[in-house]
């Protein structure tokens, strides 16, 4: 792993993952009882942090440094949990593993786990408005912010991807309509990562331009990452089921282009995100490793 995004991944696990202990404990009492216990459950899970690290170097290279930013890094991070939570469902993807333990709704059941899904997007904008409260920000960017994160997870975002990737299984859609799809599902959030760190800082419109088309090309090459992960790596190594993809006859970057194409594809986009940064002259040695990362991780 590069170095620089070694260090930033390690901060923002460490960061987030106290942020998610802390809104556990909280929903464990408010609303607790059973649901509160799923959605400390969902928010208890480990992970990789990619999009909270995004948050972070995005916010870093547009020059922030206060700590309030791992607020928004879990709001990202909390509806991030909200879609595996709901993509492991029966009626979507029915896996019965998660981050290496059993998803929610094993663990539960499907009604609490489909009501916690629903329920960890509120959560999240609580958890960023803690931050921005932190950050010192005000309720305009607040309310921008708010909007950019529910755009992200709503049906311009994450469920209208979702919905056309279920649309999509059996069948072998031309790379166009692959992209759409995935620049939804996946890459919604993951732009909104960049420019949420962006906003954070208070960057000028360039800059959020910049960090908006990193952003965009960095989501598609992690979702072509991923769909070659799911074909040659291990349900250990994934902690999840591995092979899921083929069973499902999902339409994915290796089912369209193959192996050798998706892996050119990942690195290619990988690429033109490092050139939407540099064409606005913008240096973020941490941004450019994670582009690194994302396309070399192995798990």
């Amino acid at each position: 792993m590069p170095p620089a995004a070694e260090s930033l991944l390690a901060e923002a696990r460490a960061l987030t993952d106290s942020r998610l202990a802390s809104r556990a404990d909280l929903l464990r009492d408010n609303p607790g009882g059973h649901e509160g216990e799923a959605l400390a459950y969902a928010l208890g899970s480990s992970g990789k942090r990619v999009r909270p690290a995004l948050v972070l170097a995005a916010y870093k290279a547009a020059g922030g440094t206060a700590s309030g930013i791992a607020g928004v890094a879990a709001a990202v991070e909390i509806v991030h949990t909200y879609s595996l939570v709901h993509d492991d469902l029966p009626c979507m993807d029915n896996d019965a593993q998660r981050r290496g333990r059993p998803t929610l709704h094993v663990k539960f059941d499907v009604p609490t786990a489909t009501r916690a899904g629903f329920l960890l997007v509120p959560v999240a904008i609580e958890e960023l408005a803690q931050a921005a409260a932190e950050l010192r920000l005000t309720d305009a960017a607040l309310g921008r912010m708010a909007a950019l994160l529910l755009e992200a997870s709503g049906i311009r975002g994450m469920v209208g991807g979702q919905w056309l990737d279920l649309e999509a299984e059996g069948h072998n859609p031309a790379l166009a309509e692959l992209v759409e799809i995935h620049q939804r599902k996946t890459g919604a959030l993951i732009e909104a990562a960049c420019v949420l760190g962006g906003l954070a800082a208070g960057a000028e419109p360039g800059l959020l331009e910049a960090l908006q088309g990193y952003g965009r090309e960095i989501g598609l090459a992690f979702q072509i990452a991923d769909d070659l992960l799911d074909a040659t790596a291990t349900s250990e190594q994934l902690g999840k089921t591995a092979g899921r993809d083929a069973k499902l006859a999902k339409a994915t970057y290796v089912s369209v282009l193959g192996l050798s194409g998706a892996r050119h594809e990942a690195l290619r986009h990988a690429e033109l995100a490092r050139r939407a940064l540099a064409r606005s002259g913008v240096r973020s040695g941490t941004l450019e490793s994670l582009a690194d990362y994302i396309v070399q991780r192995r798990s």
